[in-house]
């Protein structure tokens, strides 16, 4: 996918243009030629899937984000230096699988060790403090590490890097746990590198949902891909707050009573009645917000089927 949002993808497919596997290298890829045309989504592409395409000649368009860029410069640096990487992300997720290739450095004897809740990062923060049962470590990050990664060397020296669509307060979080426990272990934190990684379209939706959730709401809608990293973190963010529903445009509210919807906890697209929060004679505070990749017809769409389901239409809003 080019981007985690399925109106988009459901159009390029409608366009010929055809999806390559991105979790490990295919004969689709030996059936590459000079006359194809390989557009680079903006996750970026590991690096053994990026020379595999040049090595068959295809014309290449790039379209990875600058921000996802930054954070590989910053791997291959720490790479180059001796240094781990510990990511913070998703293992299996395409941008975290893109920088962890170039965490390898470019003779590939870099090191990473992708860790995703607080809790692996505890796990981590132990060891460094105190050392520990290696198999344990290297059996709970199985699939999330370096090959030929040992807690018991390349942990000495680390920086942390994230997936960019992770909640910033959380990679905070995790900076400051892993900072101390280097501070704790060797006195001070100089063998402890970080720096700011989130995108930048990420991160203006975190903090202009967190103004509007200082406004009183009778509900929020977050539009977006159901497999985008950057909208569920902006549900994680409201559901503490307002009651929040998950969709992935505005067909999924099919009334004032029923709307379908992704349930993160259930991982799962349900349905709900939510017509308690949408009484039509009852005036009714909706928030709305977005994703980074989700356009923005989806997003006003979702606004109109809103207005349209308590009796006002379009027509009426085209001077706001």
């Amino acid at each position: 996918e080019i981007i985690h949002n399925p109106d988009v993808n459901r159009h390029l497919r409608e366009m010929g243009i055809v999806s390559l596997p991105w979790q490990q290298l295919t004969g689709d890829y030996d059936d590459l030629t000079e006359d194809d045309v390989v557009i680079v989504p903006a996750f970026g592409a590991p690096t053994d899937f990026m020379a595999r395409v040049v090595q068959k000649g295809c014309y290449i368009v790039d379209t990875t984000c600058g921000d996802v860029m930054k954070v590989w410069r910053r791997v291959r640096g720490y790479a180059k230096d001796g240094v781990t990487s510990i990511i913070h992300g998703k293992a299996n997720h395409e941008e975290t699988r893109a920088t962890a290739s170039r965490a390898l450095g470019e003779n590939g004897y870099g090191r990473y060790l992708v860790v995703l809740t607080l809790s692996d990062v505890d796990f981590v923060c132990g060891y460094i403090r105190h050392g520990g049962d290696k198999q344990e470590f290297l059996a709970r990050f199985t699939g999330s590490h370096s090959p030929g990664f040992d807690p018991d060397i390349h942990l000495q020296k680390v920086g942390v890097a994230n997936q960019t669509t992770m909640l910033k307060s959380e990679t905070e979080e995790i900076q400051r746990r892993i900072r101390q426990a280097i501070t704790e272990r060797d006195g001070d934190a100089t063998s402890f590198h970080f720096f700011d990684t989130i995108c930048g379209a990420t991160q203006e939706r975190q903090d202009a949902l967190f103004e509007m959730l200082k406004k009183p709401m009778d509900l929020l809608l977050v539009v977006g891909g159901y497999n985008s990293s950057n909208t569920a973190h902006l549900v994680e963010i409201a559901e503490p707050e307002v009651p929040t529903f998950f969709i992935r445009s505005a067909a999924c509210i099919r009334s004032l009573e029923e709307i379908v919807h992704y349930d993160l906890h259930r991982r799962e697209e349900i349905t709900s009645s939510y017509k308690k929060w949408l009484d039509p004679e009852q005036p009714v505070t909706v928030g709305i917000t977005a994703g980074a990749s989700c356009p923005n017809n989806l997003i006003e769409e979702a606004i109109f089927k809103i207005f349209e389901l308590r009796g006002v239409p379009r027509e009426a809003l085209d001077h706001l």
